[in-house]
């Protein structure tokens, strides 16, 4: 595909205390974009309100849903979105779905389900809380009235959920691919139980095994290898055109160490731009 980027260094979305390094994550990455397809989406220093919705800096996770879905507008093709937290898939996946239609499978690569509501996160923090956004269940102007149904996502690797959250997935009936089994077929076969005809990929790169990425603010034990998850991007696109793709939550402990992982995040970027002839290939 013709690789088309939006760095959106959003940091309001967590509730990490160390958020704000979200900003440079996104940033190193961005240092490792081709410039030319690269569009920058300009996020607030602020924190801003929460407006009583239950969700931290609400008012400013808004207006940056507003900016990136105007600057996401502007590109006719599938676009790679960097965050920044989480929270940056919610007006991605809109356009995505705006885009090219409700008949697209969301591949949720991440460490957590991100399934939580205001009334049941223990956090308040809104990347705990994009996916069931995208369900319509949510506070006004950050949740999804139509577009996106639970039986459209396929939760990749995902191992650490709340109790609210694992009962949610049990009866929406979420498909769910643990750890072990991402990188083989069973994920191509439950996005196509999906009837979908594209999928849209979000990486959190805490869905890796901490042993291969640093730079994350939630890590997690036994997580997903690089290879893996390279693997079954690949075969993900062999078989499906991309609506769209996420890559967030990056969060260099200082601007030297920035360098560290970005030889594996480059890899991430490269299993989602290769061109599908090539991907086919490899898969």
């Amino acid at each position: 595909m013709t690789a088309s980027f939006v760095v959106v260094p959003q940091w309001q979305g967590s509730g990490s205390s160390r958020a704000m390094r979200l900003s440079d994550g996104a940033n190193a990455i961005r240092g490792d974009l081709p410039s030319k397809a690269t569009r920058v989406v300009e996020v607030p220093v602020e924190a801003g309100e929460s407006q009583d919705t239950g969700i931290h800096r609400f008012a400013c996770l808004t207006a940056i849903r507003a900016a990136t879905l105007a600057v996401l507008r502007e590109s006719p093709e599938p676009v790679i979105t960097v965050g920044g937290d989480c929270g940056v898939e919610f007006p991605a996946i809109e356009h995505a779905l705006e885009s090219f239609g409700s008949d697209t499978a969301v591949v949720w690569f991440d460490a957590h389900a991100d399934l939580n509501t205001p009334e049941s996160s223990p956090s308040g923090a809104f990347h705990g809380m994009v996916l069931r956004a995208l369900l319509g269940d949510g506070a006004p102007g950050l949740v999804l009235r139509e577009g996106l149904s639970a039986g459209s996502i396929v939760l990749a690797g995902v191992r650490a959920t709340d109790d609210a959250e694992s009962d949610f997935i049990t009866t929406a009936g979420i498909r769910r691919i643990l750890p072990a089994d991402v990188g083989g077929a069973a994920l191509v076969e439950a996005v196509r139980a999906t009837g979908a005809s594209r999928t849209y990929i979000h990486v959190d790169l805490d869905v890796l095994d901490p042993a291969e990425v640093s730079g994350v603010g939630y890590p997690e034990p036994f997580g997903v290898s690089v290879a893996a998850l390279v693997e079954s991007i690949k075969a993900l696109r062999a078989e499906f055109p991309l609506a769209g793709a996420g890559i967030t939550e990056y969060a260099p402990s200082s601007t030297d160490a920035a360098s560290d992982d970005l030889g594996t995040i480059l890899r991430v970027v490269g299993a989602l731009t290769a061109p599908t002839a090539a991907v086919a290939g490899t898969a």
